[in-house]
């Protein structure tokens, strides 16, 4: 054990105060009282030791200890670290480290709840799962058997999302699911619009598989055939490009669907011998055949550079042994059912990938959304891939190919042989991104200072380090300017910050669609599997603007496209049919009072109403909203049995909405002044992600107008909320339910950046 001692003392880990929060919170080992017993260093050394032992299946005399002390050496110095389930269950009884699965669903009740029953085996072990709805028969088709008629894919969806919600990850993760459905899908409208009601599928990412056939017309503007999967027989045509319009119409509104492009991913299909793939992982970036699974780690770029200039020896090294940790995790691992094991280690898929792009560039001085930019991605991508492609040649060399190689397109006559039939991903890193310490994956930062909750009604400012050191060095650095930058969200625009020191720390939101995609399609050419991005759009972007990024991305040979447009997840339109109308704001002028005017209407004796009922952090508020003849009078707010502030403090908002009601301030203006106030709390509870007392009074109002307008009353005060409104709803218009902080949307997921929580578990 000398070696490892030695290692082991000259090692000092560098984590942030959030790393370690996370790590206590998440990852370390506990009692059964709930006590943690585990040190960062013991959890590197549990993994470390955990996966070097598979070296013995290959050599019974393998130096285990030195093996597990360069994988120690990689983890505790943050060059690398495996995907979330590894860490937490490696050398642990649980034993399931991968990440990514995708389950079949044939078209029978036996086949689609057998499903079901699986996806519960592995969401208890820690995993996300991805599934293609696109052999179910459509809506209302013959059911022989039975001489009844199905309910369709998205009803068996429905199914499939309750399911997810009753099941507890190992205590440690949470449910996620992809659900893919083929363009030519008779149900293919229904689906693309399920999500419009944010309160359903909750736990899935939706996308629609799209043809180079579909792409094609819609650039011709051409019909397209609907096709029947129980009889392979067209059924009736739609226009492609209309089509289209629907997906990016509702991506804008929601976030979904995203788009995988189906044909292309089959063309990089290394095992086609073995069947087609119909579907990935939760944020698309593995695509899987049916029971693959596949393990996922990532190196931290930012620790590859040296005096501002990238060290591609020791980024080799990282390859190197990451590759072969990779390796060793689909040999120790415990699978959740034979079908998967059998599969995985068939094929021994791994995926690589990297973090700490953005933060890689800043330590070379070069923006983001810039040419240079793009040159380095595709460089240090072919780099990566060129030496993950050599490591698993000589494992393949050492321990033989992957079972599954003959048939698939590496087997040609003096062609090399690999070890794993995929060897590179660029996937999610939300939660280990924040424990080395850098930007998520290859997305820009997401804010240059933080704001941290730390007491009842205390702050702390989290400054990015590499602003924080540039800012001292060159004298601008000042607690007041970093409170500028926070309540601001940028550097940009600030004139104390130097243009150049602007230009460097642009964060999600400064970085215009078009480069996000740019910097995509860099890395997608040196990625055998997918690349795990999210554009991110301004709450005031087009439908337009979207479709354009749809069409970019098809163009630049992207294998998929993740959109999140600020605050579209918090607020809802009505729609008719596959058209999104803007709705407007029945607000007579002349019942606004101008300063001065003192009249407002007298509450007569009797007023008919709604109480809702809504679940907020301090507990069910109960909102009662009256009205007279002329639209809403009066709101009264009780707050279940509590009592002191909260109970004072919200009868308190009732009384001055109203006070502004009765004076003619319109129910649009109330509600753009109290949606999206944040607490300090953990709030984002329910359906409905109430982020604060009065954020809840101003959602249970918009229900009762929503509700009523539904109903097909007529009031003259039935506001409509079209998203080209700038409500106040924070940097991205979501609360963290742990924490109460705000949730960064990238690598097509919800992350956040202070507590580690992930909707992607």
């Amino acid at each position: 054990m000398s070696k490892t001692s030695n290692i082991a003392k000259s090692i000092k880990l560098h984590l942030t105060q959030n790393a370690l929060r996370v790590l206590e919170r998440r990852y370390l080992m506990r009692d059964d009282k709930g006590n943690v017993i585990e040190t960062p260093e013991e959890l590197f050394w549990r993994v470390a030791g955990s996966i070097a032992k598979a070296d013995l299946n290959y050599d019974p005399h393998a130096d285990v200890e030195a093996t597990a002390s360069e994988f120690f050496e990689i983890m505790a110095n943050l060059d690398f670290l495996p995907n979330s389930p590894t860490l937490m269950n490696a050398g642990r009884k649980l034993g399931q480290l991968a990440a990514c699965f995708v389950l079949p669903i044939e078209d029978s009740m036996e086949s689609i709840f057998e499903t079901i029953k699986n996806t519960a085996l592995i969401h208890k072990s820690g995993g996300g799962t991805g599934f293609s709805f696109s052999r179910l028969r459509p809506q209302n088709d013959v059911v022989q058997s039975t001489r009844g008629v199905s309910s369709g894919p998205v009803s068996f969806m429905n199914v499939f999302d309750a399911a997810t919600e009753a099941i507890k990850q190992g205590g440690t993760r949470r449910g996620a699911n992809m659900a893919v459905l083929r363009v030519d899908h008779p149900d293919i409208l229904d689906f693309i619009t399920v999500k419009k009601d944010l309160s359903k599928l909750t736990n899935f990412n939706i996308s629609v598989a799209a043809t180079n056939e579909f792409m094609q017309k819609v650039l011709k503007g051409e019909d397209y055939d609907l096709i029947n999967p129980r009889t392979g027989k067209p059924t009736k045509k739609l226009n492609a490009r209309e089509v289209f319009d629907l997906i990016t119409e509702t991506a804008w509104l929601t976030g979904d669907p995203g788009i995988v492009f189906i044909d292309r991913i089959n063309r990089d299909n290394p095992t086609p011998q073995l069947g087609e793939i119909e579907s990935t992982n939760p944020c698309g970036e593995q695509p899987l055949l049916p029971y693959e699974s596949c393990n996922l780690g990532s190196i931290n770029l930012a620790n590859m550079v040296t005096d501002t200039e990238i060290n591609f020896d020791k980024l080799r090294y990282v390859v190197r042994k990451s590759v072969h940790f990779l390796d060793n995790v689909i040999d120790v691992n415990k699978y959740p059912i034979p079908e998967i094991e059998k599969m995985t280690k068939g094929n021994r898929k791994i995926g690589l990938g990297i973090m700490g792009f953005a933060d890689m560039l800043i330590r070379m001085g070069i923006p983001y959304d810039s040419e240079e930019a793009l040159e380095i991605g595709e460089k240090v991508m072919k780099f990566i891939s060129e030496q993950a492609n050599q490591m698993s040649i000589e494992l393949a060399e050492s321990r033989g190919e992957f079972p599954n190689f003959k048939g698939s397109i590496y087997d040609k006559p003096g062609g090399p042989k690999f070890r794993n039939a995929t060897r590179t991903t660029i996937a999610p890193t939300g939660t280990i991104s924040i424990i080395a310490g850098v930007s998520s994956g290859i997305e820009p930062i997401f804010a240059v200072v933080y704001v941290r909750h730390v007491m009842d009604n205390d702050q702390l400012l989290e400054v990015h380090p590499l602003f924080e050191k540039i800012a001292k060095e060159e004298g601008f650095y000042s607690d007041e300017l970093m409170k500028t930058v926070a309540e601001h969200g940028s550097t940009k625009g600030i004139s104390e910050i130097p243009e150049r020191i602007q230009r460097l720390f642009v964060t999600s939101h400064d970085v215009s669609p078009e480069w996000h995609i740019r910097i995509q399609a860099a890395f997608q050419k040196y990625t055998d599997n997918a690349v795990s991005k999210t554009v991110n759009f301004p709450r005031h972007a087009t439908v337009e603007d979207v479709r354009k990024v749809y069409l970019l991305a098809y163009e630049l040979n992207c294998k998929g496209v993740t959109i999140y447009r600020d605050g579209s997840r918090e607020a809802q339109v009505l729609t008719k049919g596959a058209s999104i109308q803007k709705a407007e704001a029945k607000v007579p002028e002349e019942r606004v009072l101008l300063p001065g005017q003192a009249t407002k209407r007298e509450r007569p004796p009797a007023l008919k109403g709604k109480t809702i009922r809504m679940e907020t952090g301090c507990g069910p508020l109960y909102v009662t909203i009256n009205e007279d003849e002329y639209g809403l009078f009066e709101v009264f707010n009780t707050m279940g049995k509590a009592g002191g502030c909260v109970a004072s403090q919200t009868e308190a908002i009732g009384r001055l909405i109203s006070l502004a009601l009765r004076s003619g301030v319109s129910t649009e203006a109330i509600i753009k002044q109290l949606i999206g106030i944040s607490c300090h709390k953990p709030y984002g509870f329910g359906a409905q992600r109430i982020l604060s007392c009065a954020d809840a009074v101003a959602k249970a109002i918009k229900i009762y107008l929503e509700e009523k307008s539904r109903d097909g009353q007529k009031g003259s005060q039935l506001p409509l909320f079209s998203f080209d409104e700038e409500y106040h709803l924070g940097l991205m218009g979501a609360a963290c339910p742990e924490c109460g902080s705000t949730l960064e949307f990238g690598e097509g997921c919800a992350v956040c950046r202070v507590c580690g929580y992930s909707e992607c578990g």
